[in-house]
């Protein structure tokens, strides 16, 4: 049976359209999330339709499987698909869609795989289902098109031969009962990407505390062990805001308890009560899988799975019992005492011949799941519960989790990994950013003095900056020759508080990505394009795995990204001084070096040790505050520095609200604007005004500094 996309496809928000194809089984990602989308910002978005007719969207069912097909163009790339580590553009690669927590080859699965394709053409589509999903993106070629000898070239003599012929579709492997299909304009890529987020009910929004800098420390670390660790980080003077205790915080664990290990924490209430008032919030690791001798145990068993994890119990939190036992236990021992949040590890399984841990496809759950569908669900659910329990107490939260989905743009929670790729981490934080996720590239230990800055240089650049010694007791002073370089890293991320605040905020309310891949941004694909062409005739083979198929693959750029509007973020790696950058179109200047190159093409980055590879947009207006120790308690008042880069007017903006609760949904907070332009005497000059709030901004007292004309940044005071 075959259905055009105009039977079943119904445009439900500008910009959006939505279907579904037969009869869902379960629940999917967005029921589950449950977030109503914000309706305002889709309507406030530049009126776009999509860049093919409904009519050419076609839908096969047959027997055991339903097909999805779209037209592509010949050259269209395509990115999205949740995290991906191998590779950012899809175009002629399969991808099985499975949640997997050893990610080591290019097929698809990964800690976060969300069946969002984002297309160059300027739209995106997303398969709403808690099954599997494949994608073939331009991986075949279906009999429909016409096998001549003309179009099918000889590999032993025809040089053009290709692996991957070029396919003219898109097709979607879906589940055979169906699922809810839905469509985003553009007229960008970026336009798509934000009408997803806002569809899903916006960015998350963190709070201030955790963009500070976190420290984890290891795993049977005591009370008084990990008070010593957090105050040498004040004694040193290197600024931090959470630590993480990891699971020997926990009176059993593998399977968990979600109880206190008296022998270490003998009082828990007063080790957060006292690292609290050094500025310190304090983050738990936890898994999914309960221990016989946790209290919650007898009251969740009724809702175990029938398979369970290292000899623990798998609940099913779709069901509200179980969530409720979940949510008590935990407000009560943890939330109540100032518990700042969770990082929720293992929830996404492994299924290698060697290292199989998680319950199987087959598993049954109470709710009527299979181990497949909650094993795609299973990270979703914590996000869920442990925000939903967070917003009972109008506390925000921020955290880390290990696998996650579709309609995960709201939760504040970040991704992470056991793998340890410096550059895959980089790619990740890329590829995260067409899904609607947040990835941090954290630093856990480094094979020498420079693989350690460059990868501080890195997660200090990203949604969430943190070092986790859990394994090896690694501090930022471990490497002597290196400290004051590290130093200065940490404090560069608390001097740009307000700016990565700002861009958290432009997420939740435009769903614009606080840290995005380079085809997210204006006039970049423009200078891409100049580029490939300036390489098309050349032999050189740019990151390719397909070397043996003497094809020749274009660079993608997936080692590059934008920090917030104006930074741009050019990573280097151990054994690097140098590296090529492409630039989007006009001025851009070193943020410490003050050189200044011009955009719309490459240029070569030399940058020392101890220079970061960041370049700041000609007209930026940046605001800073002081580097200090930690993140200023809600009501504290801290000065504010504009900063305004180069030679050319510019406008930068400063969201404010309180820090910590979710008074701002109420329109407790404020936009600032700030605009500098050269008067009639040639000076520069700068203003901030109130744009829209209704809240007082804890950064501005009288006036604000100004800093004009700069070419790099300037040092903190």
């Amino acid at each position: 049976m075959s259905r055009k996309g105009t039977d079943w496809m119904r445009e439900t928000a500008p910009g959006v359209w939505s279907g579904v194809i037969g009869e869902p089984e379960g629940v999917s990602p967005l029921e589950w999330m449950g977030k109503e989308p914000l309706a305002d910002a889709l309507a406030a978005m530049e009126t776009a339709g999509l860049p093919f007719a409904l009519g050419e969207l076609t839908v096969e069912r047959r027997k055991g499987w339903t097909l999805l097909r779209i037209p592509l163009e010949e050259d269209e790339p395509l990115y999205g698909l949740g995290l991906q580590l191998m590779r950012m553009n899809h175009r002629g690669r399969t991808r099985f869609l499975r949640v997997n927590s050893d990610p080591k080859q290019d097929t698809g699965e990964s800690h976060a795989p969300v069946p969002l394709l984002i297309s160059a053409r300027g739209y995106g589509i997303l398969a709403d289902t808690s099954r599997v999903v494949t994608f073939h993106c331009g991986s075949t070629v279906p009999r429909t098109e016409s096998f001549t000898a003309e179009r099918t070239p000889d590999r032993n003599t025809d040089s053009s031969w290709r692996a991957t012929p070029v396919s003219p579709f898109l097709e979607l492997r879906l589940p055979p009962e169906g699922c809810r299909i839905v469509l985003f304009a553009g007229p960008t890529p970026l336009d798509a990407v934000r009408r997803y987020t806002l569809w899903s009910g916006g960015g998350a929004l963190p709070p201030r505390w955790g963009l500070g800098f976190w420290h984890r420390v290891p795993t049977l670390y005591t009370a008084s062990e990990a008070a010593n660790e957090a105050l040498e980080f004040r004694r040193r003077g290197f600024p931090c805001d959470v630590i993480g205790l990891e699971p020997g915080w926990h009176s059993a664990s593998y399977p968990v308890t979600y109880e206190w290990a008296r022998e270490r924490f003998p009082d828990p209430a007063a080790f957060v009560k006292e690292l609290g008032s050094h500025g310190f919030r304090i983050n738990l690791w936890e898994h999914p899988y309960v221990s016989p001798q946790a209290g919650i145990y007898p009251a969740l068993e009724p809702y175990a799975g029938t398979h369970g994890v290292w000899g623990g119990i798998a609940p099913d939190y779709t069901v509200p019992e179980a969530q409720a036992v979940y949510q008590r236990q935990h407000e009560d021992e943890h939330v109540a005492i100032g518990i700042s949040g969770y990082k929720h590890d293992e929830c996404d399984g492994s299924e290698l011949t060697n290292h199989a841990w998680m319950f199987p496809a087959h598993a049954e759950f109470p709710s009527g799941l299979d181990g497949e569908q909650m094993r795609q669900l299973y990270g979703l659910l914590f996000q869920k519960m442990t925000d939903d329990l967070y917003r009972r107490c109008n506390r925000r939260t921020y955290g880390l989790v290990r696998a996650s989905g579709a309609g995960a743009a709201p939760m504040p929670y970040v991704l992470y990994s056991d793998l340890y790729d410096h550059r895959q981490f980089v790619r990740a934080l890329c590829s995260a950013s067409f899904s609607g996720l947040l990835w941090t590239p954290e630093v856990r230990k480094a094979v020498s003095e420079e693989d350690w800055v460059r990868r501080m240089q890195t997660v200090v650049f990203s949604p969430l900056a943190m070092l986790n010694a859990w394994g090896d007791g690694t501090k930022p002073w471990s490497f002597p020759g290196t400290e004051a370089l590290i130093r200065h890293c940490l404090e560069l991320r608390m001097r740009l508080l307000p700016y990565f605040y700002t861009a958290f905020a432009r997420y939740r309310y435009e769903g614009v990505p606080p840290f995005r891949a380079m085809p997210l941004v204006e006039g970049f694909a423009e200078a891409a394009a100049a580029y490939r062409e300036s390489v098309r005739h050349t032999k050189t083979t740019l990151n390719t795995t397909d070397g043996a198929y003497g094809k020749t693959a274009v660079r993608e750029w997936d080692d590059q990204y934008m920090a917030g509007d104006d930074l741009l973020v050019a990573p280097l790696f151990a054994g690097e001084t140098s590296r090529d950058v492409l630039l989007p179109p006009g001025g851009w200047y070193g943020l410490d070096s003050g050189v200044r190159c011009e955009g719309g093409g490459v240029v070569r980055l030399d940058c020392p040790l101890g220079h970061l590879p960041v370049f700041v947009r000609e007209g930026a207006v940046i605001p800073l505050m002081p580097a200090l120790p930690h993140v200023p308690k809600p009501g504290a008042k801290v000065p504010v520095e504009w900063c305004h880069f180069g030679n050319t007017p510019g406008r930068g903006v400063l969201y404010d609200d309180d820090g910590e609760t979710f008074d701002y949904e109420d329109g407790r907070q404020v936009w600032l604007t700030a605009e500098v332009i050269r008067g009639d005497d040639g000076r520069w000059k700068g203003t901030s005004t109130v744009e829209r709030g209704g809240a007082e901004t804890s950064y501005l007292y009288g006036l604000p500094t100004w800093r004009y004309g700069l070419e790099r940044l300037p040092e903190s005071p």
